[in-house]
C-alpha cells in the first residue's frame, strides 16, 4: 500500500488546507492519538507543515523544518482544528515561523520552528556521539498499545527487553526505554520531516522507575541534523532529572549509517503511585 492510500498516512494525518493570509485548515487525526489525545511528536510534523506552507509563500525555499519548539497549552480534540502561521524572518540561509494551533477558537499548542535545507552530502565535521547499542531486531520485543486506532498501528516498535520489565511490573533504578522504530504509514523510510514525529514516539523514560501512563509534554524541542537514511530507527530515551511532578528527558534517533540524525529535549509531568 502506498503512503497516499495508507489511510495511516503521516502525510494526509497533517494535511493542510489553505484558507488564505496564513491561516490553514487541519483535520486532528485518530491515528496518531495515545490514550485519546494527538502525539506531541505528531503535532509538531503538522504545525512544521504549516511553517514550512507559509514561510514559502513569503518567499523562502528552504525545505526542512530543521528545528521546532512547541509549547503543549492543552489537548486539541481529534477532528477539525485551524492553524495561523505568522513568518517572523525569511533569510538566505535560515528562516523562522511562529505557529499557532486552535481548537474551537482556543489555543492548544503553539512552535517556533526554524527552517533550512540539510544537505544530502553533508556529513559531520565533530561529534562527541556514541550510537546506543542494540540487540537485533529479531531479540526485540514488539511494543503494541491497546485500542484499535493509535500511534502504535503507524509505527513499529521493537523494545531493549533489558530496559522493558516495565511490561510485567518491574520498576528499574535507571529511567532509560531503546529501541528499533520504523514508520508503517505506506511510506518508503524516514524523512527530515518524519524524524519530528520519531522525536516523540518512544515510550516515556520515566516508565522503568514506576511511572504511570500519564505523562503529558509541557515542551518539546526537536533538532533534525541530518537526512536519514534507511527505514529503523535506533531510539535511545532517558531522564535527565525526575523532581516533583516533572520529568527532563532526552531522545537521541541514528539512522541505518550510525549517524545522529535527530535529537529531542522534553519537560513533562509523570506521577507514581503512593509509596508504601
Amino acid at each position: 500500500m502506498s503512503e497516499t492510500d495508507n489511510p495511516r498516512s503521516l502525510r494526509r494525518a497533517t494535511n493542510l488546507v489553505d484558507l488564505g493570509e496564513g491561516r490553514y485548515r487541519a483535520e486532528i487525526s485518530q491515528h496518531y492519538t495515545v490514550v485519546g489525545h494527538p502525539n506531541g511528536g505528531y503535532l509538531q510534523c503538522l504545525l512544521a507543515n504549516a511553517a514550512l506552507l507559509g514561510a514559502r509563500d513569503a518567499g523562502s525555499s528552504h525545505r526542512h523544518a530543521t528545528a521546532i519548539t512547541t509549547n503543549y497549552v492543552g489537548s486539541p480534540s481529534v477532528g477539525p482544528a485551524e492553524v495561523t502561521v505568522d513568518v517572523r524572518r525569511v533569510g538566505r540561509g535560515v528562516s523562522f515561523a511562529h505557529v499557532e494551533l486552535f481548537d474551537n477558537g482556543k489555543l492548544t499548542t503553539e512552535s517556533v520552528v526554524t527552517l533550512g535545507t540539510l544537505a544530502e552530502s553533508a556529513s559531520p565535521r565533530y561529534a562527541q556521539f556514541s550510537p546506543v547499542e542494540l540487540p537485533p531486531l529479531d531479540e526485540c520485543l514488539e511494543h503494541v498499545l491497546p485500542g484499535e486506532d493509535n500511534i502504535a498501528r503507524c509505527m513499529e516498535l521493537r523494545l531493549d527487553p533489558s530496559c522493558a520489565g516495565w511490561w510485567q511490573g518491574t520498576v528499574n533504578e535507571i529511567g532509560e526505554t531503546r529501541g528499533w522504530l520504523r514508520l508503517n504509514d505506506g511510506s518508503a523510510s524516514w524523512d527530515p520531516w518524519s524524524l519530528l514525529f520519531a522525536s516523540d514516539a518512544m515510550p516515556p523514560a520515566t516508565f522503568p522507575l514506576g511511572s504511570s501512563g500519564w505523562v503529558p509534554t509541557l515542551q518539546l524541542s526537536s533538532y533534525v541534523r541530518s537526512i536519514p537514511v534507511g527505514q529503523w530507527l535506533r531510539a535511545r530515551q532517558w531522564c535527565v532529572v525526575v523532581e516533583g511532578d516533572l520529568v527532563d528527558e532526552r531522545c537521541e534517533l541514528v539512522d541505518e549509517r550510525g549517524r545522529l540524525v535527530a535529537s529531542s529535549s522534553q519537560l513533562a509531568m509523570v506521577r507514581f503511585p503512593p509509596e508504601p
